[in-house]
């Protein structure tokens, strides 16, 4: 355990062991909540949430904020070091709000080209890009008149 950690709580524990079965997974608050009602050991948000922020603190949890109409998602990292974690973009469906989690190499270069060519470090952990996702662009797709 992080030098930085002062408690070690029963909820600690039941979060630290949903944890590290989701490495490199994306969870909210109420992925962690749902999951522990439904083994018996229900959590409330606000505890998870301290957790989580104190995780964060301490380097076991990436936090990423995608906009101020979504939740907040974490990612278990354990104690990697923030330069070995995987580079996370996100792209939300502005139809349906489907968040997917991208980990891309070709985004990389895009975030070198932007430092290199343009002198600007992009955040991946709060870059997202805004479109329709696979779902929603077929479902359009077969709403249109057949004369289009």
């Amino acid at each position: 355990m992080n030098s930085k950690s002062k408690y070690k709580t029963r909820q600690r524990e039941v979060l630290l062991d949903y944890l590290e079965t989701m490495p490199g997974r994306h969870i909210t608050v109420n992925d962690v909540c749902e999951y522990c009602r439904d083994q018996g050991k229900p959590i409330g948000q606000s505890t998870v949430y301290r957790q989580l922020e104190r995780m964060v603190d301490e380097g076991l949890v990436n936090k990423y904020i995608i906009d101020a109409n979504s939740p907040a998602c974490f990612e278990f990292v354990a104690e990697r070091p923030q330069e070995d974690a995987d580079v996370c973009f996100h792209c939300k469906c502005e139809r349906c709000g489907k968040l997917i989690h991208m980990h891309c190499e070709e985004l990389s270069g895009i975030a070198a080209h932007l430092l290199v060519h343009h002198g600007f470090a992009l955040n991946p952990m709060r870059t997202v890009f805004y479109g329709l996702c696979e779902e929603c662009r077929e479902e359009a797709a077969d709403s249109r008149p057949e004369n289009e």
